[in-house]
């Protein structure tokens, strides 16, 4: 069992959420933390320096990268910090460390060593979106980035498709528009979203309406940082899926490299349905591909 105080000689992780946009998000206690720690990680150094610039905060802490490409290799001397009595805070570029962020390989090794972490507690774009969504906000979960390639990308989607949470996910503005005509694929054209942008920034916008119609306003091109908020799926009896939606969902698994068989029994679980059900549309979809009807 690991405690929530570590040993009484060692220093202390601090996890701290940066402003996502406005300066003045910043958390009172962001500006006292900077000042007292003896190491600080950031994700980028260069916007740390602009941020303790605006707060107008001086720290005599060292200052070293701790971002996607070196974290591993960082971590075990953060952690050797730790141990010799140092508070180390953690900033990335915006929100909270370790959520789809740098963070979460530091925080894992500091509790297997039952050294101490704590946060100071600061803005979130999975939250601020949610908020401003106009979705429900009972129960969500949070799917950060989809995956870059479009196979792996839909079953990632079929995953979810079913999801009866609203769900929430981080993407590159470059590639929105192709995520949004995925997930009207996967989702149904009509399921409600949101699409924010730039939250808490000069040019904060939030889109809602159905896929289909942010799949095509987004076609024109979208600038800056982007959170997507989705309707979980409605409440359907197994009987309303029908065999062409399981054929679609077992061949995006199937293009992301899954096996039939595996794909089948994935898709029938997410359904609630017999993986027998599942496996006669597909056998059915390719019988009907292979064999057309044939005019007389």
């Amino acid at each position: 069992m690991t405690t929530s105080t570590g040993p009484a000689d060692a220093g202390v992780l601090v996890l701290a959420g940066t402003p996502i946009g406005d300066i003045a998000d910043a958390p009172p206690r962001l500006s006292a933390e900077l000042a007292a720690a003896d190491v600080i990680a950031a994700e980028d150094t260069r916007r740390l320096r602009r941020l303790t610039q605006s707060l107008g905060v001086t720290t005599t802490a060292r200052v070293v990268s701790y971002f996607e490409g070196n974290e591993s290799a960082r971590t075990p001397e953060l952690v050797r910090a730790l141990e010799d009595g140092s508070r180390v805070l953690l900033v990335t570029d915006a929100g909270m460390p370790s959520v789809s962020d740098p963070g979460y390989r530091l925080v894992a090794a500091a509790v297997e060593r039952d050294l101490r972490v704590t946060a100071v507690p600061g803005p979130s774009a999975v939250l601020t979106a949610l908020a401003l969504s106009g979705l429900p906000v009972d129960r969500f979960c949070f799917e950060g980035f989809p995956p870059r390639k479009a196979g792996e990308r839909r079953a990632r989607l079929a995953e979810t498709a079913a999801e009866r949470r609203t769900l929430v996910w981080f993407e590159a503005p470059h590639r929105l528009a192709e995520t949004l005509n995925a997930m009207a694929e996967v989702f149904g054209a009509d399921r409600r979203a949101a699409v924010c942008r730039e939250l808490t920034k000069t040019y904060e916008e939030v889109r809602r309406g159905p896929l289909k119609e942010l799949a095509a306003w987004a076609a024109d091109g979208v600038r800056g940082e982007i959170t997507i908020v989705v309707e979980g799926a409605p409440e359907t009896g197994p009987q309303e899926l029908d065999p062409a939606e399981l054929v679609r969902r077992v061949r995006a698994r199937e293009e992301a490299g899954e096996r039939r068989k595996e794909a089948i029994a994935a898709v029938a679980a997410d359904a609630g349905l017999p993986k027998r059900e599942v496996f006669d549309a597909v056998v059915s979809a390719k019988h009907a591909e292979t064999n057309p009807p044939t005019n007389a």
